[in-house]
């Protein structure tokens, strides 16, 4: 009977401990990756204090900066939104290199799994020739690989990486 107790209580123990801070911060994750033109070629980012929302990142479109701040704004525990997110310039040789790096990215087999998802884990910014990666992958092997590949790119100036190991959750 202790047992059944305790599994039945398990569940509430774990929804008591996630703080309203916690919760603020899934539910601006989940509104943010619902953007219906948030893509490959689009960083968005945040930070939770109290019930101000800060948005960053980078977009090509200045819709997907509206509709984020749109997104955030309609959580009912968020007061303000400080909408940081900056919408690149248009130029074709950047738009060029999106592409051109995307293929070189996705095409390599042991990357290709990345972009099976609904939105890529590997986000590829351009501004101006520089290349920045955004995002999450499985290990440094596929981390370094994705930035030699996207090194490998004509009209790239460099390439920065801000990708981060995904750790399973347990």
């Amino acid at each position: 009977m202790k047992k059944l107790a305790i599994a039945l209580c398990l569940p509430l123990l774990c929804l008591a401990q996630s703080t309203p801070q916690a919760r603020m911060e899934r539910a601006v994750q989940r509104e943010l990756v619902m953007v219906p033109q948030y893509g490959v070629f689009d960083h968005l980012a945040y930070q939770v204090n109290g019930r101000t929302v800060t948005l960053t990142g980078s977009v090509t479109r200045p819709v997907t900066k509206l509709n984020a701040e749109r997104n955030v704004k309609s959580i009912e525990a968020v007061e303000k939104v400080d909408n940081k997110i900056t919408v690149l310039p248009i130029y074709a040789a950047d738009d060029a290199i999106r592409l051109a790096v995307y293929r070189a990215i996705y095409g390599a087999p042991a990357l290709e799994r990345y972009a099976l998802q609904a939105v890529p884990s590997i986000h590829i910014i351009v501004n101006n020739g520089s290349v920045t990666l955004e995002g999450a992958v499985a290990n440094k092997a596929d981390a370094d690989m994705a930035v030699i590949r996207a090194k490998t790119v004509s009209g790239v100036f460099g390439v920065t990486s801000h990708l981060k190991l995904d750790t399973p959750t347990r």
